[in-house]
């Protein structure tokens, strides 16, 4: 990303101190408050500052949001450095369901009044944008649906690609008895279902194991997952680990047997695309963009989201046909590595720059009607 210009970027730190510092982009991190609604406080104050600052003191040209939500934070200063003469373009991107997913994430009180005010907080953040970034087809039906004139740009959330591929290039003949989850704890990944199919094969495969890798963002939910666990007494089967490095991951990947996305909502399945590089096969829900990335029962499966005996019927199949699943493992890496890639990755950004950067010198010359 550095190659396309000056980069910087607003966020939260991981602890309670601000901090700032350049590691090929200039980072603002402010401090990470205990509670989301303090966060969010937080974002619509001091983001907002930050936005303003950052355009009128380093003449910033494109301010990109990851989604509409954080795009409303973005729009005000945008607006006000108009103003003082510094034009800034607003990119707004989506990465999954943004009407439906937030309410998957935890318990929310009051869900019609959320919902309602973050229904016209994204309206309006999609009205104010110039232009829209989708990472698949289902994402991109959504924001053509709300902004059917807008200018869409399409294309993947980034991955270290090249890291599975070599991964996937290494990998050992036999697989492994691992049955591979990789995302964050929360109600909408789906892994209470998992871990229900998985306990309906256990029996059948005592050597196999279920590895869940990911941050707790939802403690109680997490929490809540161990005890499910101790219930169905699979302690010594199902191991709960940290986030890891992309190198590690990618090892990890090309020795499953398997790696499951059991999503309830999805935009694309990052995971999904990383596991097929390294030639591992993946089942995964038949939501979102997860149906544009597997080719069902030739580069993997497909279930439908919550069913659990499906999920535990497409997994007693791999474990037991692994010279199938192995083949299907590798037309999944071919079907990677021809769609996706760090070049590609960049080529959407610097699209996205150039549409923006158009679009804002056409709105600066256009004829005012009084």
């Amino acid at each position: 990303m550095k190659s396309l210009g000056d980069l910087f970027v607003i966020g939260f730190s991981t602890n309670l101190r601000s901090q700032r510092f350049t590691a090929h982009a200039r980072f603002y991190l402010m401090p990470q408050l205990p509670l989301p609604i303090l966060r969010y406080l937080e974002l619509f104050v001091l983001g907002q500052l930050l936005v303003f600052w950052l355009i009128v003191r380093h003449r910033i040209e494109v301010v990109i949001a990851q989604s509409p939500y954080e795009a409303f934070i973005a729009a005000l200063p945008i607006k006000l450095a108009k103003w003082f003469g510094h034009e800034a373009g607003l990119v707004v991107e989506v990465h999954g369901d943004f009407a439906r997913s937030v309410f998957m994430y935890r318990r929310i009180r009051f869900r019609s009044l959320y919902g309602c005010v973050m229904k016209h907080v994204a309206d309006y953040s999609i009205r104010q944008a110039d232009v829209l970034r989708a990472i698949s087809d289902a994402t991109a039906e959504q924001l053509r649906r709300r902004a059917p004139t807008k200018a869409i740009v399409q294309f993947p959330a980034w991955t270290d690609f090249e890291t599975f591929l070599r991964s996937g290039a290494n990998r050992e003949a036999e697989f492994s008895d691992t049955i591979l989850f990789v995302g964050v704890l929360i109600p909408l990944k789906g892994i209470h279902h998992l871990i229900n199919a998985f306990s309906l094969i256990a029996a059948h495969f005592p050597s196999v194991q279920l590895s869940i890798v990911g941050k707790a963002e939802n403690k109680a939910y997490a929490e809540g997952l161990k005890t499910q666990v101790s219930k169905l007494a699979l302690n010594d089967r199902v191991h709960f680990m940290e986030p890891v490095a992309q190198s590690e991951l990618a090892e990890r990947m090309s020795k499953a047997a398997v790696v499951v996305l059991p999503s309830l909502s999805e935009g694309l399945g990052r995971v999904i695309i990383e596991a097929m590089a390294t030639g591992t096969p993946a089942i995964g829900s038949r939501v979102g963009g997860i149906p544009e990335l597997i080719e069902d029962e030739y580069s993997g499966f497909l279930i439908p989201p919550a069913d659990e005996r499906a999920l535990a019927d497409k997994l007693r199949w791999i474990l037991e046909h692994r010279d199938e699943a192995r083949a299907m493992g590798e037309r999944a890496r071919v079907f990677a590595a021809q769609h996706f890639s760090t070049a590609q990755y960049l080529h959407g950004y610097r699209r996205i720059f150039e549409m923006t950067t158009l679009i804002s010198q056409q709105r600066n010359h256009a004829p005012v009607t009084l």
